[in-house]
């Protein structure tokens, strides 16, 4: 399962700084009461009858969203891309519907827009965390850490099946933090322990750096599709760290729908578009005709193709039959996208941290 020798020793060392009777651990425990008491008590019907206020409140105050300076702007995108009635019943069938777990997880998922595996795993964990633990970053490199197996590296990895499979290591962790005297143990409590005990910077540097074997695109059609659309939306992500204004799924030119753009306005020069393309499916030629019709419009200043090292290969000996494309191609591997996302969102958590932008009544 995993190393237990190692879970027993930070747990001793998790007991003595954090052991039931110390200052610290009651306000670990009144936090986690705090955050429990508010989120369980958005029930099905609370949820369905939030307006958009408390609807921005309730996003906003998750772990998830410490990584975006502009909450707000992450809220009202959630809210465009889903529709919010849409986006309140699909919620309230994640948290509170009948089906098992691992049935609401992959429906959500392929419902909607803009929550990845941690706001997911979170809300479920707030709502309940007697039944639902946290799965994100973190968590990844506590586990590995640990070294348990079959971890999913990347979040269109973590189906609801893979949920489920991971449940006994939360479990266990649970476990041993009970018999070592934490009688009020929950999955809420495992996250602040993994957290605590299971990071630092030796664990976190070794674990971002890019793995040694390259991951190609998987086999699975589900698998592929919900590859495209992480990768797309990191991709907008990462621009907007940037400072760029980006989108995805947007018309640049007559017959070209990319899948993301970066946008910027430069002084009197007006717009500058890069555009990017990504590919995990479907046909390398159809790829390149929408990068090309792209260059019709001026404001494009340069096009990505995004796919593994495979068909990046590809790519690139197509796009020579096209004039035009080639000399203004550039490719990138989509396994650097997530790794670049990963490090650029642990640079933008810690940031957000200090608070030095204020972050209006959320």
């Amino acid at each position: 399962m995993f190393n237990t020798e190692i879970l027993h020793k930070h747990i001793e060392n998790y007991s003595k700084k954090r052991g039931p009777d110390s200052k610290e651990y009651d306000e670990d425990l009144q936090e986690r009461r705090e955050r429990e008491n508010y989120y369980s008590n958005f029930t099905r019907e609370k949820i369905l009858n939030m307006t958009r206020e408390e609807f921005g409140e309730y996003i906003s105050k998750l772990w998830a969203m410490l990584m975006w300076g502009n909450k707000q702007y992450v809220i009202d995108k959630m809210i465009e891309d889903n529709g919010f009635d849409e986006i309140k019943k699909d919620l309230a069938d994640l948290l509170w519907g009948n089906p098992p777990i691992e049935k609401r997880w992959d429906f959500f998922r392929k419902r909607t827009k803009g929550f990845g595996p941690a706001i997911m795993s979170e809300l479920l964990c707030m709502t309940n965390p007697k039944k639902y633990y946290l799965w994100n970053r973190r968590a990844y490199v506590g586990l590995n850490y640990l070294k348990a197996e079959g971890l999913p590296r990347y979040n269109y990895q973590i189906t609801g099946k893979k949920y489920i499979e991971m449940y006994p290591y939360f479990q266990t962790i649970q476990e041993e933090l009970e018999a070592k005297g934490f009688e009020d143990a929950d999955f809420l409590l495992v996250d602040f322990f993994i957290w605590e005990e299971l990071q630092g910077d030796e664990i976190l540097n070794r674990i971002t750096k890019p793995p040694l074997e390259v991951e190609p695109i998987p086999n699975d059609e589900s698998e592929k599709e919900f590859l495209h659309d992480e990768v797309r939306d990191k991709i907008a992500d990462i621009g907007r760290w940037m400072g760029f204004s980006t989108n995805t799924e947007v018309k640049v030119a007559d017959g070209s729908v990319v899948d993301a753009i970066w946008e910027a306005t430069i002084g009197n020069m007006g717009r500058v578009i890069y555009v990017f393309e990504v590919q995990t499916k479907g046909s390398i030629d159809g790829l390149l005709i929408n990068l090309l019709k792209s260059l019709n419009n001026p404001a494009v200043q340069g096009v990505v193709a995004v796919s593994d090292e495979k068909q990046i290969k590809k790519i690139h000996n197509h796009s020579m039959a096209l004039e035009g494309l080639s000399k203004k191609l550039r490719t990138w591997d989509f396994q650097e996208v997530l790794e670049v996302h990963e490090a650029l969102e642990g640079v933008n958590e810690s940031i957000n941290k200090l608070g030095l932008v204020p972050q209006g009544f959320y």
